[in-house]
């Protein structure tokens, strides 16, 4: 199994996953991660109706992320999305190899404040990211993958 792309969107899948990530990393399975999403039975199934039929697409809770990693079918190339970075980092403490996280969306609203652009977290989510980094895991900000990452750790 690779991970070709572990993505922090609060959007999750949009026009931006399904047309630039999809081509760009040549997934073959999306998983998203959120709990939200995985104990709606509605909005498991609009998010596997946005992903293209040859795509395979797993919707989990985030405590079960870990097991779902490790299941993971060599053969797979595998976009992880989730809203926050506390999965990857859930990962990386149970010794699953990340080399870089990438963020997508993480838009302003209650509680977060601008780190860079567009981009803002809560203090948690801040903590979440240094923890990432302090595991020497990468953590890039990069909406398409047409454009520069920008090393999110000049801004926290």
């Amino acid at each position: 199994m690779s991970i070709v792309l572990a993505r922090v969107d609060d959007r999750l899948i949009h026009g931006q996953v399904m047309t630039s990530w999809l081509n760009y990393t040549g997934a073959t399975k999306i998983v998203v991660i959120d709990d939200v999403t995985a104990n709606d039975s509605f909005l498991t199934m609009i998010i596997k109706t946005l992903v293209p039929a040859n795509i395979k697409t797993e919707v989990v809770r985030e405590d079960a992320c870990i097991a779902m990693v490790q299941a993971l079918d060599e053969r797979d190339k595998v976009i992880m999305l989730a809203k926050t970075p506390a999965p990857y980092v859930m990962m990386a403490e149970a010794g699953i190899s990340l080399d870089k996280v990438n963020i997508g969306g993480m838009g302003i609203k209650p509680g977060r404040k601008t780190i860079y652009k567009n981009i803002s977290a809560s203090e948690e989510e801040v903590s979440q990211l240094k923890a990432l980094l302090a595991k020497k895991i990468a953590v890039e900000i990069q909406m398409v993958a047409e454009d520069p990452a920008i090393d999110v750790s000049k801004y926290i």
